[in-house]
């Protein structure tokens, strides 16, 4: 697919937050957050999505002076700063179970997301540590998942061998279809959520919200999840530490994470691309 041009005037920058906002140790950078001051002070708003659950991102509303709604679970529930819901999507429950089958048909861990509650079967399992510092709560260890699938908001299947969770997001988007969005958050991430609960639908919902046109609305990211985003928005950027496959679907690619790429790309790319005031008659 041809890709417009890349839009030169930006007002909202929609900004994913692991391995694009924050460094590998999971750390705003003082650049970083300099580089959002920035934006507010040109008159750009800006915005953060991600697979976190909104309370997991709330560590970030005050460096940030974070004043838009924020999508967690990729767009599953958004909230407002003061994180009052504005909007859930919920998976339906017999497309939870179908999900949940398919992720346990290829030997992996699963988590269930359902309300504020991250439900697990292990904690000793892979990467839950790693996510409990990541968002600052610790999950609940249950023996079935049953009860928690008539309200998940977002089903996670995980595993260390990275092509195996490829191969999963092929079978569950080829079960599912239209009937959910699966995607990889991180190389060793699978999420699960409702079909309008995806980084595309986040940048047509925030248009809608903050009534700021899809083409001024500039998005930075660095996971496959990320390209639907990059694909509705008028500018999108690459962050170095993105895969060659990411990289192609974007108009521009800035640094790494693990050097101040989401800085340098507020820096060089959209504060020249802001929307200029208007004149006065």
């Amino acid at each position: 697919m041809t890709r417009s041009p890349p839009s030169m005037s930006v007002s909202l920058v929609l900004a994913d937050v692991d391995g694009t906002l924050v460094t590998p140790d999971k750390l705003l950078t003082a650049r970083a957050a300099a580089a959002v001051n920035a934006l507010h002070l040109a008159g750009v708003a800006f915005a953060i999505t991600s697979g976190r659950p909104p309370r997991g991102m709330a560590m970030l509303i005050e460096p940030l002076g974070l004043r838009a709604p924020i999508a967690g679970f990729n767009g599953g529930i958004f909230v407002n700063p003061g994180m009052t819901p504005i909007a859930t999507h919920l998976l339906p429950p017999e497309v939870a179970r179908r999900a949940l089958g398919i992720i346990l048909q290829h030997d992996m861990d699963v988590w269930v997301y359902s309300g504020n509650e991250w439900f697990i079967r292990n904690l000793e399992a892979p990467h839950v540590m790693r996510e409990q510092r990541t968002v600052k709560f610790g999950p609940t260890v249950i023996g079935s998942f049953e009860r928690a699938l008539d309200s998940a908001v977002k089903i996670v299947g995980v595993s260390d061998d990275h092509a195996l969770v490829a191969r999963c997001e092929q079978d569950t988007q080829a079960a599912l279809g239209s009937e959910a969005s699966a995607a990889r958050s991180q190389p060793y991430y699978l999420d699960v959520t409702h079909p309008d609960a995806n980084k595309g639908a986040v940048v047509s919902t925030l248009s809608k919200l903050l009534l700021v046109p899809m083409v001024e609305i500039a998005t930075i990211g660095d996971m496959p999840n990320d390209v639907l985003m990059f694909r509705k928005s008028g500018l999108s950027i690459a962050m170095g530490n993105a895969s060659p496959e990411v990289q192609t679907q974007a108009d521009l690619v800035t640094g790494s994470n693990d050097d101040e790429g989401f800085a340098k790309a507020i820096e060089r790319f959209i504060l020249p691309r802001r929307r200029p005031p208007p004149v006065d008659a």
